[in-house]
């Protein structure tokens, strides 16, 4: 639920980023203060020049003096600019950085419910574009419309005191804009947030169908997904013409009311000088500075437009940012010391966090011990809980009633840290990431040197059967792309398989990792698994009859409740359902790769 803030108190919330370079951007702030007052500063040069000018007897050298001051005032101005730049943009840009910085840490802080919420698009456009408006806002935007609306106040007060006949003219024009502009700021603000959340969800569909292309190829939907983007790029069309044309609006009456008022100031003026009420050098000054104000007047509707912008990108960056990490580490903490890997489920219930009230628990009540070391295959019939039960083992989501335990220690007594070094995960979606095949095995282990890293990699991939990553174009260093496309399904198991193996923990979870395997690759798999962890207590999801026959023992699953516990063999004997269960299990896969290397086989042994 969103909440409304106003803009002081949005715009506040940027100051413990802010408060390391504030100094800076003081620094900066009276640099351009000081190129505005170096603006201000010539007309008054021009009304001594006409006046001592026109004056009998006044001498050449008055003009060469009054445009020497002149070429001062201008190279002040110009290096006061430059200024201003180089003390703002640096420390600004570093903010950006560690703000951009602590936002990537803190999604990745975050719980899987709050991801599976969340469209990454929205996540994108938050962590760069809006990043990056705050960015432009604090080293351009804020700096500017504090020196804009102090330009028009000195400039104002200047023109008082030249004439403050034809200045109350000038002024009377500010009432009208002063009051649009109470409108202009809750219409623009609306639009501008509507903006950016379409912006948004529009990198999210670009996100999802560059990774769904072939999905999208397949089944020949570009089309159909074309007209969709379109309609959604339509809208964002629609949307920014109408911000635009808020923002036209409030310029138009921001520019045409102070140059209405100059006009009837030009007459008066005019008029007063015939009547030698105002002297012509005192009525050139104050046109000039009328000039120079009337340039930071028509600046504030788009440095007004930036604010608000600012605004909105605030408020969507703290959306994410005060999102609490419901999985956190424990006040009084526990250390598993010489763990066996014994994992008791408890009474465990768990329901989802946007549940309906009247829809039932996923999990019901669910009580199961694996012992030390031994393989337990989990089973049942679609939607029972299964996937959901292996994800609250490394504390994904968090149990909602019960406990889990690792040898007697309740999970929520480690630190999330320790117990992900205990528990490794794989799961049956494979997700690999755009580097090389042996950044993504290594990615749980922490060797202490190059060689124990090589040592690591090849016993996990010979375990998970990997060896096709040798005959990769650069081998094991080759890149993957990103999510790992250019494999096929079962190459990206084994690199999945073979990452959680090399994290050598005490319990693995295996989520149905191997249903894109044949049957003889997935037993030398499980043959290599047995060897190399003698000591690990593994529980996998199984939907296939190979899988359930190597595991030591079966749980059945049953509308969020363990029915029945036993060896394959006792379950098809006693239990009705289990047999139900086995019988609708998938027919086995073929791997092509495995399929290619018995064709290759058999061709040597022809040719022998």
């Amino acid at each position: 639920m969103l909440t409304q803030t106003t803009l002081w108190e949005s715009l506040s919330r940027l100051y413990p980023h802010v408060k390391p370079i504030v100094p800076r951007l003081v620094l900066g702030l009276l640099c351009a203060l000081g190129a505005s007052l170096m603006a201000l500063a010539i007309p008054q040069v021009f009304r001594v020049l006409i006046n001592d000018a026109l004056a009998e007897g006044s001498a050449t050298s008055t003009v060469w003096i009054a445009s020497g001051v002149v070429l001062l005032l201008g190279v002040l101005e110009a290096t006061f600019v430059a200024l201003r730049r180089q003390f703002v943009i640096a420390p600004a840009t570093t903010v950006e950085t560690n703000m951009r910085t602590s936002f990537y840490r803190h999604l990745q802080d975050l719980t899987v419910a709050f991801h599976d919420r969340w469209g990454s698009g929205q996540l994108l456009s938050r962590a760069m574009t809006d990043l990056n408006l705050m960015r432009r806002w604090m080293a351009f935007g804020l700096i500017m419309l504090v020196v804009t609306s102090l330009t028009v106040v000195i400039g104002v007060v200047v023109m008082f005191l030249t004439s403050w006949a034809l200045a109350l003219i000038f002024l009377a024009a500010a009432l009208p804009i002063i009051i649009y502009g109470f409108k202009f700021r809750t219409s623009y603000s609306a639009v501008s947030r509507k903006s950016q959340d379409q912006a948004g969800d529009l990198a999210t569909t670009v996100e999802e169908s560059v990774h769904g292309i072939r999905v999208l190829k397949a089944f020949g939907r570009s089309r159909e997904a074309l007209e969709g983007f379109n309609l959604q790029a339509e809208e964002l069309r629609q949307t920014e013409i109408y911000k635009a044309r808020s923002l036209a609006n409030f310029s138009l009456i921001v520019t045409l009311l102070p140059e209405l008022a100059l006009g009837a100031s030009l007459v008066v003026g005019v008029l007063s000088a015939a009547n030698g009420d105002v002297s012509i050098g005192a009525l050139v000054a104050f046109f000039a500075t009328a000039a120079v104000v009337a340039g930071p007047v028509e600046f504030i509707g788009p440095l007004l437009a930036m604010t608000f912008t600012a605004k909105t990108a605030i408020d969507r960056h703290y959306e994410v940012m005060d999102s609490v990490n419901s999985i956190t580490d424990p006040e009084h903490r526990e250390t598993l010391r010489n763990p066996r890997g014994e994992v008791k489920f408890n009474d465990v219930h768990f329901r989802y966090p946007d549940s309906q009230d009247h829809v039932p628990d996923v999990l019901n009540g669910i009580d199961l011990t694996l012992k030390a070391g031994e393989t337990m295959a989990l089973v049942g019939i679609t939607g029972c809980g299964k996937s959901t039960l292996l994800q609250l083992v490394p504390r994904l989501y968090e149990v909602t009633g019960g406990g889990i335990s690792i040898d007697g220690t309740d999970l929520r007594s480690l630190t999330v840290e320790e117990l992900r070094t205990h528990v490794s995960v794989a799961f049956e979606d494979t997700t690999l990431f755009s580097s090389s095949v042996r950044d993504n095995v290594l990615m749980g282990t922490k060797p202490q040197d190059e060689q124990e890293a090589d040592a690591i990699l090849e016993e996990a991939l010979d375990v998970a059967q990997a060896h096709f990553a040798h005959s990769l174009p650069a081998g094991v260093d080759t890149l993957i792309g990103e999510e790992g496309l250019s494999l096929s399904g079962g190459q990206r198991q084994r690199i999945a398989l073979a990452r959680a193996i090399a994290a050598k923990p005490r319990v693995l979870v295996l989520d149905d990792p191997l249903s894109a395997l044949d049957v003889r690759t997935e037993e030398l798999v499980e043959e290599r698994l047995r060897e190399v962890l003698t000591d690990t207590t593994t529980l996998i999801v199984a939907h296939r009859p190979s899988t359930v026959s190597l595991a030591d023992r079966v749980a059945l699953m049953e509308r969020g409740r363990i029915s029945d516990v036993g060896t394959h063999t006792e379950l098809l004997a006693r239990n009705t359902h289990y047999r139900y269960v086995i019988a609708s299990l998938q027919e086995e896969p073929v791997d092509l790769d495995t399929e290619l290397e018995d064709l290759k086989h058999d061709d040597e042994e022809a040719r022998a």
